[in-house]
């Protein structure tokens, strides 16, 4: 059996609208996240993490932005991919751990209907993904509410 670990960061800045989606919730906010999809930094950095711990490459290779069919793609949608590439390529999820790196929204409100999302989109029991967050303290572009950061580590294993 093979154990492998894997990292992924995303970063979203904030643009107009009304709400924000993380971890496959639909947060209230009184501005949304700039992207080519709905712009999930958690989800992205996820799917990052997931293609990078297996070595197949990462969510621009596979869902580049500069294609039409990935606009404004639920990035729920986009994780069940992945996890169906994972699986073809004889890997399982072990475990998920990601950071939201933000002053606002607030995350704790909403953590346990992410950590739900996530395991039932990768049939994981809750317990094997962890959500969190901080912030930076006033300090840089996301203390400056210009937009968020996500980390994900995963490990995954063969079967």
């Amino acid at each position: 059996m093979k154990i492998r670990v894997g990292q992924g960061i995303d970063v979203h800045a904030f643009c107009e609208g009304d709400h924000v989606m993380l971890g496959g919730v639909r947060i209230p906010h009184p501005q949304a996240l700039a992207a080519h999809s709905d712009g999930d930094v958690a989800l992205h950095a996820l799917c990052d993490a997931l293609l990078g711990a297996a070595a197949l490459g990462d969510i621009g290779r596979h869902f580049p932005p500069s294609d039409p069919q990935w606009a404004g793609a639920d990035s729920r949608d986009l994780l069940r991919k992945v996890d169906v590439l994972l699986k073809h390529e004889g890997w399982l999820i072990t475990n998920i751990d990601i950071t939201l790196i933000c002053e606002l929204p607030k995350i704790t409100p909403h953590a346990a209907q992410m950590q739900d999302n996530i395991a039932v989109d990768l049939g994981l029991e809750t317990t094997d993904v962890s959500i969190k967050a901080t912030t930076t303290e006033g300090l840089g572009f996301c203390g400056r509410g210009e937009g968020i950061t996500a980390t994900a580590i995963v490990l995954i294993k063969s079967w």
